[in-house]
């Protein structure tokens, strides 16, 4: 599909991509009533799951996925959940493993290729729910995670009838080389410290399998990766993690209508996530590049973002 041409235009003083980016993350606040539903995994492990809803009876429903060390009372994610709300449409934003406030039980976690937990997330929605329609949405490491779970499989079960992803590092090794650059030091320190916080923790439960020195000696996200991310999910080590993960790969196979969303100021992102060969390749890939946005910062009037109208407005277009 030809790349878009985007029409987003933010207020002069969000064309700087730091300052829309910090502003999303720390600044912006959206109230959204929602309720919590606890799956359990096939591994027996568990999921939160929170939901919101129309008011009126629908049977369409919104999955939304955050991004990395994300949950869902992100204002990325109630953002979202509230538009589609207000246009009768249900949405679930969902909690990783280990990311609703609550440590997950096994020594895995969630990362940018889990794809088996959002496949029994759309089985449970599919088995226990009565949506005839189901979209999917997701935010950076989110993003990512959706694109490989459209593109490495045929059996995408046949109410999932578009996608959307936002700032997404289609190409993992690509994108962790940018968040290693000065440019990104306080972001990539500000990831770090949670991410320890959280391993420290796990640590704790799971001392056989990693060692505190193992986690003292972990100084960078790539450390990180290297020493846990890859070893708790099956890879030998960051490298490989990136290369089977990566999205990009897998764009074109996707056969469901799919929306990317890369701000070309947006600092997280390496050349290669911006995936023009692949949707001129793909007529279900529709690629759009503001010239601003930054990463999640796609700043616009009344506290709903571009990115949010734009997926409404995508999903509406397929269905329609």
């Amino acid at each position: 599909m030809p790349v878009i041409e985007s029409t987003y235009k933010p207020p002069f003083y969000f064309k700087n991509g730091f300052v829309s980016t910090v502003y999303s993350g720390l600044i912006r606040r959206i109230s959204l009533k929602q309720e919590r539903e606890r799956i359990t995994l096939s591994d027996g492990d568990f999921l939160d799951l929170d939901w919101s809803f129309s008011n009126q009876k629908t049977n369409k429903v919104i999955i939304l996925l955050h991004g990395l060390e994300g949950h869902a009372q992100r204002p990325y994610m109630t953002g979202a959940a509230k538009l589609f709300n207000q246009n009768s449409i249900d949405a679930v934003c969902v909690n990783f493993r280990g990311c609703s406030g609550e440590r997950n039980l096994k020594y895995r976690s969630y990362h940018s290729g889990a794809t088996d937990d959002l496949e029994e997330i759309i089985d449970h929605i599919i088995k226990e729910k009565n949506y005839e329609e189901i979209y999917l949405k997701g935010i950076s490491l989110g993003g990512n995670l959706i694109l490989k779970y459209l593109g490495e499989r045929t059996n995408v079960p046949k109410q999932v009838k578009a996608a959307i992803g936002v700032s997404v590092p289609c190409d993992l090794n690509g994108s962790c080389k940018e968040l290693h650059k000065l440019k990104n030091k306080l972001f990539r320190d500000r990831f770090l410290k949670d991410l320890l916080f959280h391993l420290k923790e796990k640590q704790k439960a799971f001392s056989d399998k990693i060692s505190l020195d193992d986690v003292n000696s972990i100084k960078t996200l790539l450390d990180l990766d290297n020493v846990y991310t890859s070893k708790a999910h099956g890879f030998k080590d960051a490298l490989e993690y990136y290369e089977k993960c990566s999205a990009l790969q897998f764009l074109v196979n996707i056969k469901v209508p799919t929306l990317i969303i890369n701000a070309l100021n947006d600092s997280f992102l390496s050349p290669e996530c911006y995936p023009i060969k692949e949707a001129k390749k793909n007529s279900n890939l529709h690629l759009e590049m503001p010239n601003y946005g930054g990463h999640v910062g796609f700043i616009d009037k009344r506290n709903v973002y571009y990115n949010e109208k734009r997926a409404l407005e995508f999903i509406n277009k397929i269905t329609s």
